[in-house]
């Protein structure tokens, strides 16, 4: 089964120049099937305060009312989505920006009201995902380029980046062998969070359940691991965590972030 890479970049590589040049260039020198997932929150929440618009948060998610719709759908759909392919397609990278109504490539269903009321928030499964269409354009040595929005009822809807890189990795695992990589602004999982050379080079279900009963691991790198896991456990082979400026070396067999298995 050919590989495949699902990669994933959020603020910390978004908002620093540099460090969104050197990954896009590494990026695209992978020869690999890849698909690309990115964020944008924090470019958002900028160009919101310019335009007079208030972001409210509930649980560290985004409260997406009408007017924030319309800014996040302009803002990851249109000027971040492009900017990344642009530059792709300057390094010779054959991408392709999408949203989840492109091509009902990620059908989502609002997230219905409960004790929040998240506004126009998607949800999503692998069943959402068109993996057909996606591996005609993998095949076709296309990159997806995913921005964070899916739709439902012929409308946009804000989605999290991760779940997306998840339920894709998860989706396309019946066609391809694949790991997913979380672009984190650390080197991996550390060990000891004030030590940023105390990487988990490898770590197993058992060995998480050992270090979630120690209390080592940060409230902030957890939702990643469930993420992870969760992933494993409906078909995905590898998850790995680390460094964007590593990229390379995280898409070989010895790799420098934490690789996350069964």
């Amino acid at each position: 089964m050919n590989k495949l890479y699902v990669i994933k970049i959020g603020g910390n590589v978004l908002d620093d120049t540099h460090a969104l040049s050197d990954f896009l260039k590494k990026f695209a020198s992978i020869q690999t099937p890849k698909i690309l997932i990115h964020g944008g929150g924090k470019i958002a929440t900028k160009l919101g305060d310019q335009l007079g618009l208030v972001s409210n948060y509930v649980n560290g998610r985004r409260i997406t009312d009408e007017p924030t719709r319309d800014l996040v759908t302009m803002v990851y759909g249109g000027l971040i989505n492009k900017q990344l392919v642009a530059a792709l397609q300057g390094l010779g990278c054959n991408a392709l920006g999408v949203t989840g109504a492109d091509g009902n490539l990620l059908k989502a269903v609002r997230r219905p009201v409960k004790e929040v009321d998240y506004g126009f928030v998607g949800d999503i499964t692998p069943d959402s995902v068109n993996s057909t269409l996606l591996y005609f354009l993998l095949k076709q040595n296309v990159t997806p380029v995913f921005a964070p929005l899916t739709y439902a009822d012929s409308t946009i809807l804000n989605t999290n980046a991760d779940t997306i890189a998840s339920v894709l990795a998860i989706s396309l695992s019946k066609h391809f062998d694949v790991r997913l990589i979380f672009c984190f602004e650390k080197k991996g999982v550390l060990r000891a969070v004030n030590d940023p050379v105390s990487v988990i080079r490898t770590l197993n279900s058992h060995t998480y359940q050992e270090l979630l009963a120690a209390g080592a691991l940060t409230d902030g790198i957890l939702p990643k691991l469930e993420n992870a896991f969760s992933a494993l456990q409906a078909g995905v082979r590898e998850v790995l965590i680390g460094d964007a400026l590593d990229l390379i070396q995280n898409t070989r067999e010895e790799t420098i972030g934490t690789l996350i298995t069964k």
